[in-house]
């Protein structure tokens, strides 16, 4: 196999993301929504793995016809940003004008963060909120906190997406990494854990879930804290 097939094949993995992302919102509107968030967390386990094998196949040299950076962002916009507002606002959690601010703020704030060139940092982490509301979305339907709650928790990560906080990228920020990665890695065992059951409050993947996103939310913010010497 050449590498130039083997870089378009990178390009169509990346691809099948839109397919999940159509998967997710036929569910979504059907208001199944541990089947959409199971067909998300399948679209987060691809969006981790294609960049990698991108790097390692060098798709800008060996498939430069297909703008993979471009592919990779319109997909995680639908599937990061978009079906998990659309949910957020539909399943009842935000009632009245609490689910209209909410995906307003959240789809608005979320475009001009993925549209700012400022977004990643030298280290390869993100500078602000990375606009992951496909992972707080789900754990908000896990944990089920109050609207009061979830309100604030939307617009603290709305606006932390413009602050130089930063937010470590699970592959590729290389400080702590081999924490990072399983941390990652146990986020998505545990949203899947979850929806599968169908977020049953019993279910310890609500512990998993609370761990594992503490530590993915804070650990570059630590890291700016603690800067390495």
């Amino acid at each position: 196999m050449t590498a130039q097939i083997k870089a378009l094949l990178v390009h169509l993995l990346t691809a099948t993301g839109a397919v999940f992302a159509m998967l997710a919102m036929l569910a979504a509107v059907e208001e199944k929504w541990a089947t959409m968030f199971l067909w998300l967390v399948v679209a987060f386990a691809v969006d981790g793995i294609d960049g990698p094998l991108a790097r390692k196949y060098d798709v800008k040299t060996n498939a430069p016809q297909f703008d993979g950076v471009l592919l990779d962002l319109i997909i995680d916009y639908l599937t990061y940003v978009f079906i998990p507002a659309y949910a957020l606002f539909k399943s009842g959690l935000l009632p009245g004008w609490t689910g209209w601010l909410a995906i307003i703020v959240i789809t608005f704030a979320s475009a001009m963060y993925f549209a700012d060139t400022r977004m990643k940092t030298k280290d390869n982490s993100f500078s602000g909120f990375p606009g992951c509301w496909n992972m707080v979305v789900l754990v908000l339907f896990a944990l089920e906190p109050g609207f009061w709650a979830i309100l604030c928790v939307v617009i603290l990560l709305s606006v932390a997406m413009f602050v130089p906080f930063k937010f470590v990228h699970p592959v590729r920020t290389r400080r702590w990494r081999p924490i990072t990665l399983p941390m990652a890695f146990a986020w998505v065992f545990f949203a899947g854990w979850a929806a599968l059951v169908d977020f049953d409050p019993k279910t310890w993947a609500h512990w998993g879930l609370i761990v594992t996103s503490i530590y993915l939310t804070t650990a570059g913010i630590a890291q700016q804290l603690f800067p390495k010497k």
